[in-house]
């Protein structure tokens, strides 16, 4: 077998077992969805935030934004995790205390203002486009590596 196939049985393997995983691990309800019913430990979702905050945006778009422009942009990674602990420390601990599960849901209610909602999704909205852009981006360049694709192809 040569290596193109074993990539694609990898690849094809992986995609099944995670489709398994979340076809085993349905949601019943609403907050289960969200915060899996609050089964969680606290800790185990911050690794799982941190998990994703270290993903392919932050390592790939971090280290090629300092390795083709220098450490001069090295401020960017500073405000990247700057942000993170800000997310961690400021916002997540009240949207737990509020029993709310989104962070406009959070800042509608806590300043009784549903223009501060509409405020908070337009700003999350292009906040998350803008990170989903780079995960993207990512991931056509790691399939397209694997794979032996363009990265078109691979995303």
């Amino acid at each position: 077998m040569d290596q193109f196939a074993i990539n694609l049985l990898f690849v094809g393997a992986s995609f099944a077992l995670h489709i398994g995983i979340a076809m085993w691990a349905r949601a019943g309800a609403t907050s289960e969805f969200y915060a899996a019913g609050r089964g969680v430990h606290p800790v185990t979702n911050g690794m799982a935030t941190a998990a994703d905050w270290m993903s392919a945006a932050s390592f790939i778009s971090m280290a090629s934004l300092i390795a083709f422009t220098g450490y001069d942009n090295s401020t960017f990674l500073m405000g990247w995790t700057g942000g993170y602990v800000l997310l961690a420390l400021l916002l997540a601990p009240y949207l737990r205390k509020f029993g709310k599960f989104t962070v406009s849901e959070f800042i509608g209610d806590r300043f009784y203002s549903p223009t501060a909602r509409l405020v908070a999704v337009v700003c999350l909205i292009v906040a998350s486009t803008t990170y989903v852009i780079g995960q993207m981006t990512s991931v056509g360049v790691a399939f397209g590596r694997v794979l032996d694709v363009s990265n078109t192809t691979g995303l």
